[in-house]
This record gives structure tokens, sequence and C-alpha cells, in this order.
């Protein structure tokens, strides 16, 4: 089973919106293609590459378009941790910061 955490669906709607401002089209498609492929990862969840920034083998990710969508297996359940731009400069901090945010 695949779930997404709130910062990584936080994260899809800023992308739907900001491709959605020139093409609500594309923003939907996009959108779209995502989810289905985080719902493909339960079948093969080691598929993914581990993410370089964190070593984990337990975290990994599947670029789609230019977006990392990043997951952590577990044993009975997947969770999407977030979706960052391939550009963006990406820091361990990141995902573990939307694991364990400090209160």
């Amino acid at each position: 089973m695949v779930k997404w955490s709130e910062p990584a669906k936080t994260d899809l709607r800023h992308i739907h919106d900001y491709i959605a401002n020139n093409s609500k089209f594309y923003a939907e498609k996009v959108a779209l293609e995502i989810v289905k492929k985080s719902e493909q990862i339960s079948a093969f969840p080691e598929a993914g590459r581990i993410v370089p920034e964190i070593g984990d083998p337990a975290i990994r990710e599947f670029f789609i378009y230019s977006y990392r969508l990043i997951y952590e297996i577990f044993p009975a359940t997947i969770e999407i941790l977030a979706l960052v731009h391939a550009k963006r400069n990406f820091i361990k901090d990141v995902v573990s910061e939307q694991q364990h945010p400090k209160n």
C-alpha cells in the first residue's frame, strides 16, 4: 500500500498550481502521471534508486518529468515523502524534517 505524507501532498499541489499558471491541461497530465507512478511503486519498491544524499536503502526515488519522487519503504507500506524538482539543491535535512518535524 502506498500512502502520501502531508508534505508530499503539498508538493504535488504546488507543482500542479505552478504548471496550471501556463496550462491547466498539462498540470492535470503531470499530476496524474505522478500519482500513477506512485501507485506502481508497491509492485517493485526497490526498483527506485537509493537517494544519494541520504544513502539509506529504505529511502528511494524515481524521476518523473523534472521531479524526484522520494519515498520510504516500510514493512507494510510505502510512504511518499516528497516531490522535489530535479534542479533543486536537495539536502538530507529536507526529508528528515518532513519525517520528524521539530516540536
